[in-house]
């Protein structure tokens, strides 16, 4: 399963990033709500080991996801998160987020794709599964690269969010109790190797064209549209790209236009 392949290389390419890092700097506080380098860390190892029990073990899954509930209810998620994992921070918390990345990445190469697994929401496909933790470490992982300065550079994996930003246009609207104001407005957007990628049909809801990790930034709401130089057309396309929103959960609003950047300095 070539999704699972990407996910372990979007991790290690996270891994490579933290790598150098002091124990003090684990403790930045990032754009993306405050959060510091270990609780996004954490936040993507929690659920790593979730999804990977949503597909080994249904009941010890049921389990955690009793437990999360108990544990947000009076809290944070994050703090939720620190607990579950004992206080794990710096790099031992790296070195379980990878050694957990390293060992799930077989079992889910080796499942059915369209096997069902239980998650939070409702139950979702294994290549759903396993997408979704690649979105997820790739969306996170922005804010990191974001406030230690360094421009990342995108390979041809980011064509899953693509897909999954795609798959979520009805979604997004769902989500909102909203009916989608029209078909999804036609993508044109050019991959890291340079080829342009496209979807949908031409229609009155418009295009949208440029550099696809901008429009993968946007789905993922690590960037408020104001902020990169996607070319949006047409009004459909301009409501899309004002609450896209490709992951699950509640609605949520992309940050302010000039919130979210690269800061101006190196690790």
């Amino acid at each position: 399963m070539q999704q699972a392949t990407d996910f372990l290389d979007e991790s290690e390419a996270l891994s490579a990033l933290l790598a150098p890092l002091s124990d003090a700097e684990f403790e930045t506080p990032t754009q993306f709500k405050h959060w510091t380098i270990n609780n996004i860390i954490r936040h993507l190892h929690v659920w790593n080991i979730a999804a990977d029990l949503a597909l080994t073990d249904e009941a010890a899954f049921g389990e955690f996801i009793a437990k999360m509930m108990a544990g947000v209810r009076g809290g944070r998620l994050p703090d939720f998160e620190a607990e579950y994992l004992g206080g794990l921070s710096r790099h031992n918390l790296v070195a379980a987020w990878v050694a957990q990345f390293r060992a799930m990445t077989p079992r889910f190469a080796a499942a059915e794709p369209r096997h069902r697994v239980k998650w939070v929401g409702p139950d979702m496909s294994v290549i759903s599964s396993i997408t979704a933790r690649l979105m997820e470490t790739w969306s996170h992982a922005q804010a990191i690269y974001d406030v230690l300065g360094v421009e990342r550079g995108d390979s041809g994996r980011i064509g899953n969010i693509v897909r999954l930003g795609v798959n979520t246009y009805g979604f997004t609207w769902k989500n909102r109790r909203m009916e989608p104001p029209g078909p999804m407005p036609q993508l044109r957007l050019t991959a890291p190797s340079g080829a342009i990628w496209e979807y949908g049909e031409v229609s009155d809801s418009g295009v949208i064209s440029g550099n696809a990790t901008e429009f993968c930034q946007v789905v993922t709401q690590c960037r408020n549209i104001a902020d990169t130089s996607l070319d949006v057309s047409g009004e459909v396309a301009h409501q899309w790209m004002a609450v896209a929103q490709c992951f699950a959960g509640p609605p949520q609003n992309p940050p302010a236009a000039g919130t979210r950047r690269r800061a101006d300095r190196g690790v």
